[in-house]
């Protein structure tokens, strides 16, 4: 039997949203390929590795990605430098307002890798603006999260399929 392909989902979340994003993604992508979901303080070079494709869902924390999902591609990058190119990816943002800070972060860095992104990056917005709003447990509703699914299904069927 042929060993299934495998999406690595690499996530960090303080509030919740970018948590439940991930969840959705892997949910819909197990009925097509192998999912493997790693907090990013979890994973490492040797869960990138083991992967055929990634997907990359953080927080923008002040126009930037989460620290915890910076500090995960600083111990990665330099260890998988030349040992992953062509690799798909895609990644997913949960923002108050913009998102675009952390999406251009992720972009710059899997570009590094030689990665191919496979689709354009998905931003959730929550709206969050007051320091209490912010700070506050997030839980997308349904509208939010279908497209996280969708992503996750696309990946899963074209890495299934051969495509990516």
């Amino acid at each position: 039997m042929t060993e299934r392909p495998t999406l690595l989902i690499v996530w960090h979340s303080r509030t919740g949203a970018s948590q439940a994003m991930a969840e959705a993604a892997a949910a819909a992508a197990r009925d097509e390929c192998a999912v493997r979901l790693v907090a990013a303080e979890q994973a490492g070079p040797e869960d990138m590795l083991a992967a055929s494709g990634y997907l990359f869902v953080c927080p923008e924390n002040l126009a930037s990605m989460s620290g915890a999902m910076k500090e995960f591609f600083d111990r990665c990058y330099y260890p998988l430098l030349g040992r992953i190119e062509g690799r798909p990816y895609a990644a997913m943002v949960a923002a108050g307002s913009d998102g675009t800070g952390a999406v251009r972060q992720i972009e710059r860095i899997a570009t590094g890798w030689r990665l191919k992104r496979i689709a354009d990056s998905l931003i959730v917005c929550t709206h969050a603006q007051t320091p209490e709003a912010i700070a506050a447990p997030k839980h997308p509703g349904e509208a939010a999260l279908a497209p996280c699914g969708e992503l996750g299904a696309m990946f899963g069927a074209g890495l299934a399929m051969g495509i990516f």
